[in-house]
């Protein structure tokens, strides 16, 4: 394996100004990402706070019990224990086996950083990856993509969820889960690595009872040897540590969604397009309702100054809900809005690793942050890896593409550069004076149509449709023809844009991993885990 850089622009206009630095964006953020002067900055200023670092530490070494571990894992959770320690963060919802692959690439950036930061630094760094299981979008995390006669197949999973039930309640049916994943894994095509893949996929599913477990046991069984530690937000206990910050959200709910407001005003005024959808009676929590198994949204509405949600069918008082998150915490849960408060009381963060969208809206934060007195973690980009086989590779020299613009826009326009080139300018000319020559001839039928019989007229052009019709079906057959002559080359397209931008989308968008541990082993993770990574906001390309 080795790593090709290169320099392409992000999925937004804000994220490509963000990798750039610029002066623009640079207001709407505490720190500078990679700049050792702000990581200083950034240690002192999580010195002077309290962290509850024994309870969230007691806590995942609670949780993660029931998952794959290693020694690394245990001198991680010692490590949040000391008093110096930071981590490197960042999240992602639990998707079947595991999502597409950016979820992946998030995994790999957190613990890369961590041993970078932990190195330069001399203080102890932990990879923490934060599952956000209280996400209630069942259809963001129920579906794979497997690539099936140079086409992106969706593949769905059957079992049904009706309610907004949070991720890490939602069980699975372990029969139909395994008859559904190697059903999936055999569409891969049968290597020497099925077999071992297929029984990888069985062990993790037997250990999981939902969709965060499965989740979890992939996750970690295939980066418990680099000490990554796992947080469910979706999980009960974990809501106990969160008493005292959901109290703080509920009290400063005005003040919160205030000071987002202004902040988006901010960016507005710069052009950018804001992220976050919020309004002046968000609240910016949720409420976890058991008799109807869903995640209700809260608002808060003046006039009766109450908290309520589902259009009034439940409210709150202020009193009511602060008593709530005492009492019984785990029926209350963030939004886009108050998940970074509630990750950044609880973890002393030396950097946050964000996807482009995710980089937009913490943007949007920054007076939410400081209504808090605390600053923002440096918001450091995820790595954007895109995996290039070699035969590809050979495919993309052979058709002389630039593998930057192949990966920015696919091989579209090249593509109908070469079709153009192989196409027969005779055949055209012929088809186009035929059909030419065919309405002449039935503009002068149908004028003589109108003089001998009017009611004939529709039938007319009916018949002349039929035949400009006719007349196309065989120059598309013609024109198939010319094609299959030159089928090698056209397929050598396809699956350039097949492999590197499906359907039109990165790869790290549509693909999974599961797919590369098919072709490659499961050793894959650590071949890649053996390079190494700059974080400078270059795309890294793995030739393997």
């Amino acid at each position: 394996m080795e790593i090709l850089n290169l320099s392409l622009p992000a999925a937004n206009r804000f994220a490509s100004s963000y990798l750039e630095q610029s002066a623009d964006i640079q207001p709407f953020f505490h720190y500078r990402f990679n700049d050792r002067h702000d990581d200083m900055k950034r240690i002192a200023e999580l010195a002077g706070r309290p962290f509850p670092r024994m309870e969230v530490a007691a806590h995942i070494e609670t949780f993660m019990k029931r998952f794959p571990s290693s020694d690394a894992v245990e001198r991680s959770i010692d490590k949040l224990k000391q008093s110096n320690s930071v981590v490197v963060i960042g999240g992602q919802q639990a998707g079947i086996l595991t999502g597409p692959l950016y979820s992946i690439h998030k995994v790999i950036s957190i613990i890369k950083l961590a041993i970078q930061k932990e190195s330069q630094l001399g203080i102890p760094v932990i990879p923490v990856f934060w599952i956000a299981g209280e996400d209630h979008d069942f259809q963001e995390v129920n579906h794979l993509f497997v690539p099936v006669e140079q086409k992106t197949d969706k593949w769905t999973y059957p079992e049904k969820v009706y309610q907004k039930k949070m991720v890490s309640d939602i069980h699975l049916n372990k029969d139909l889960c395994y008859s559904w994943v190697k059903n999936l894994i055999e569409n891969f095509g049968e290597t020497e690595h099925t077999k071992e893949l297929l029984a990888f996929a069985e062990a993790q599913l037997v250990k999981s009872s939902t969709f965060v477990d499965f989740f979890a046991n992939i996750i970690m069984e295939l980066f418990k040897d680099y000490g990554l530690l796992i947080v469910d937000s979706g999980n009960k206990e974990f809501r106990q540590l969160q008493k005292e910050f959901l109290t703080a959200q509920i009290t400063h709910h005005d003040s919160i969604t205030y000071s987002l407001l202004e902040q988006q005003k901010q960016i507005g005024k710069k052009g950018f397009p804001l992220t976050i959808e919020a309004s002046e009676q968000a609240a910016n929590l949720f409420y976890y309702d058991e008799k109807r198994n869903e995640r209700i949204l809260l608002e808060y509405d003046r006039t009766i100054d109450c908290f309520v949600g589902k259009s009034g069918a439940i409210s709150f008082s202020k009193e009511e809900l602060v008593g709530l998150a005492a009492e019984n915490p785990a029926k209350l849960s963030n939004n886009v809005v108050t998940r970074p408060l509630m990750q950044e009381w609880l973890f002393p963060t030396i950097a946050f690793i964000a996807g482009p969208g995710e980089i937009s809206y913490w943007a949007e934060l920054k007076l939410v942050f400081e209504h808090f007195k605390i600053s923002m973690p440096p918001i450091v980009p995820r790595l954007n890896i895109t995996f290039l086989d070699r035969s590809v590779e050979t495919d993309i020299s052979e058709l002389n593409l630039d593998l930057a613009d192949v990966l920015s826009r696919g091989t579209e326009i090249e593509r109908a550069k070469f079709l153009e080139v192989i196409k027969d300018k005779e055949l055209e000319e012929l088809f186009s004076r035929t059909k030419d020559l065919l309405l002449k001839q039935y503009q002068l039928i149908e004028a003589k149509t109108e003089e001998l019989n009017q009611a004939l007229v529709p039938m007319l052009k009916k018949n002349e449709n039929y035949l400009l019709k006719e007349i196309s079906f065989m120059e598309a057959k013609l024109e198939g023809a010319v094609k299959l002559k030159h089928n090698t080359q056209l397929r050598k397209f396809a699956r350039v844009d097949l492999a590197l931008r499906p359907d039109g989308f990165p790869q790290e968008r549509v693909w999974n991993i599961f797919y590369y541990l098919n072709q490659y082993g499961l050793n894959f993770i650590n071949e890649i885990m053996m390079l190494s990574f700059d974080f400078d906001g270059r795309h890294k390309v793995i030739a393997i």
